[in-house]
């Protein structure tokens, strides 16, 4: 499996929004041979949050369906405490303050996201960059991070992934182009998420994610798309 569940509740949502570091927190920057890549979702519905690493503000008002990164970072630990978003320091935190370590090398997506029952919980992906052998095809990767049970995704009106549960994920190889995806409870054709069109680019990874909460009416999906085989670059 490629996927890492963070158990410890505290952990876990200071885990999966520490890295939306801004670029001009260059002392945070690596720029060896073989630097962490980390790109973090909220996927919290209804929650923003101020993010603090190692006493400094590093995320402000982080929204709900954001995507920030990716990142290039140092491995080490980096102290994270997670305030509500009208916090003037990260003294007095609803959440941490914790330590957590980072390794060098890889490509990670930290989800922070409801589990299948509705408490916020995350999980940290590992994100698949190895190249195709044919640069007309791309991949397509599910990832599971709603409250909702298992799913199907349907291409075409057929199910190509059947059964998926949260927190898990699966991919697909497939001709680069576009192609139209819905998302509906395992076993049935009614969209929950879509249908939509999503592109599939020859050499990439396109990952898309369920989140939000079936129950509350606030499913939806987000995109990232990530490079195989190329040396992502940050910049100040």
């Amino acid at each position: 499996m490629r996927k890492t569940p963070i158990a410890a509740g505290a952990l876990s949502l200071a885990a999966a929004l520490t890295f939306a570091a801004p670029a001009q927190a260059g002392g945070w920057h690596h720029h060896g041979e073989d630097p962490a890549k980390l790109s973090v979702l909220h996927g919290v519905p209804g929650l923003t949050v101020d993010v603090w690493v190692n006493g400094n503000l590093t995320l402000n008002d982080f929204k709900p369906g954001s995507l920030a990164g990716p990142l290039e970072l140092a491995a080490g630990d980096y102290k994270i405490a997670i305030t509500g978003s009208d916090a003037r320091n990260a003294d007095n935190p609803v959440i941490g303050p914790v330590t957590v370590e980072l390794d060098n090398g890889g490509d990670y997506t930290a989800v922070a996201h409801l589990d299948a029952g509705g408490a916020p919980t995350a999980t940290l992906f590992t994100n698949d960059t190895k190249a195709p052998r044919n640069d007309n095809k791309g991949k397509l990767t599910v990832r599971h991070v709603a409250a909702a049970p298992a799913v199907d995704v349907l291409a075409r009106g057929t199910a190509v992934i059947e059964g998926l549960s949260n927190p898990d994920e699966a991919t697909l190889k497939l001709k680069a182009g576009t192609i139209s995806a819905s998302v509906a409870a395992a076993g049935t054709t009614a969209p929950v998420i879509g249908p939509a069109d999503f592109t599939v680019e020859g050499g990439k990874n396109t990952i898309i994610y369920a989140w939000g909460s079936l129950a509350d009416g606030t499913l939806a999906a987000a995109v990232q798309v990530v490079d195989s085989g190329k040396k992502w670059r940050g910049g100040h």
